[in-house]
This record gives structure tokens, sequence and C-alpha cells, in this order.
């Protein structure tokens, strides 16, 4: 179980955040409370795994907690004030949650931590297969509007560069960041991650299909330009059995 603390000046937002956490078993709500010097102290105490807290606060804010408590128990910021974020990531905070809070969006955040907390040991595997599982299991951080975001690259299906920003596609969203396509590609490693056109780079391992010189991930269709044609091709050729 993970064990949790709730802070948060409107009586409301902590009886959604108690309802929240009662329909997850692995999460165990310790204490739900509108005094932040209280959840600090209990903090302190050790025994807290996870708190979910409220950036403003009167007698004292959200930021002020995280930097009094140190890192003692892992934080999940939970506020209707965007411009909190970047700081909240500096501080290490796991995840920023913006009211009001739905239900999806908290499970995933909770899933997070309970990675962070809780981490899974993976029996040992063969040497070449293993190098590669951890080379997809690696992340990138890229900004965005309001804060920087972490994204694994194997939840990325392709990234798409429009005149003044990217967008990185996966499942569950669409990452929208300044960071320009050149920077992108070279953060990605080539070995999962082809450029093949002068607005996509592709993952390599979620292409469903190719027809001509066209890439079909999921509903999405990516053509392949000219001066890219030859080196996908090639790499394509090489995976062929």
């Amino acid at each position: 179980m993970i064990r949790c603390l709730v802070v948060d000046d409107e009586p409301l937002a902590l009886n959604i955040l108690e309802d929240y956490i009662s329909k997850i078993p692995f999460l165990e709500l310790i204490k739900a409370t509108t005094n932040p010097i209280e959840a600090l102290t209990l903090v302190q105490e050790g025994g807290i795994d996870l708190v979910f807290l409220d950036v403003q606060m009167p007698e004292l804010t959200g930021i002020q907690f995280l930097r009094i408590a140190n890192g003692k128990a892992k934080v999940i910021l939970t506020t209707a004030y965007p411009q909190y974020a970047l700081e909240g990531y500096e501080l290490d905070v796991v995840d920023y949650l913006l009211k009001p809070i739905a239900f999806d969006r908290f499970f995933k955040s909770v899933q997070k931590a309970q990675g962070i907390i809780q981490p899974v040991t993976k029996p040992a595997a063969k040497a070449e297969p293993a190098q590669q599982d951890d080379f997809m299991s690696d992340f990138i951080f890229v900004k965005t509007e309001h804060k920087i975001q972490k994204v694994y690259l194997h939840d990325i299906l392709f990234i798409e560069g429009l005149k003044d920003y990217v967008s990185i596609f996966t499942p569950a969203e669409r990452i929208i960041t300044l960071q320009g396509m050149k920077k992108m590609e070279d953060a990605l490693p080539p070995k999962h991650f082809i450029r093949v056109h002068k607005s996509y780079i592709v993952s390599i391992n979620k292409i469903d299909s190719i027809e001509r010189s066209r890439i079909f991930i999921g509903d999405k269709i990516i053509p392949v330009g000219d001066t890219y044609r030859d080196e996908f091709f090639k790499i394509v050729d090489g995976k062929n059995i």
C-alpha cells in the first residue's frame, strides 16, 4: 500500500480526493487536512509515501511545503494555477494536476507515482534484448507552455513539425513543444526513430504498414519525403525477414 496524505484548504477539494483515493486499491489514506503545518509534521515524522498538495494555502504555500519537506515524501501538486508547474517540477514533484481534476487524469498520475515508489523488479533477460528494452524505457524532457514534461520514448508514435512548434503524438495525448525538429531528432535514438519527411519523425516500432511512399501508424498517414526515402527504405529492407 502507498500511504497518502491530502492537504488542501478547500474542504470540497479534500472530499473529491478522498473519494478518488478510496477507489484505488493500492492507495491508503492516512490523513486529509486543511492544515499544512499539521501535514508537514506528519511528513517529517515519516510513514507518508505520497502527498496530494495544494499550492495556494494561506499559512504555508505548497512550494514552501516542498522546500521544507525536502523530499521526505513524493508529492503530486493539485491546484487551479498552472503558473506554478515549472517550479514544482524543479522541486521534483511526481505530477501536476490542474483543478477540476478528472478521475482518469488522477488515476494516471497515481500510476506514475506507484512506478516511482514501488518499482517493479523485472527478471533478468538475455543481454541484447535487455539493452533494447532499457533503451525504449528511456525518456526525454520537453518544454510545453506551462511545464517541462517527461515523455517516455516507448509511448511516442510519431512527431510532427509545424511552423512554430512541434507536436509529439502518443496513444494518450498530443504534446506541443516549441523545440525544433532538428533538436528533437538529435535527442532521439536513431535505432528506434527516423526522420521520413521535413515535417515528420516516426517511431520505427510503431509503423503498422507502408504503401509506396506512405507510412500508416494507426489512422495516421505520413508521407515519406524524397530527401529521406532512400535511407528509410534501407532501414526497412534491413528489417525484412
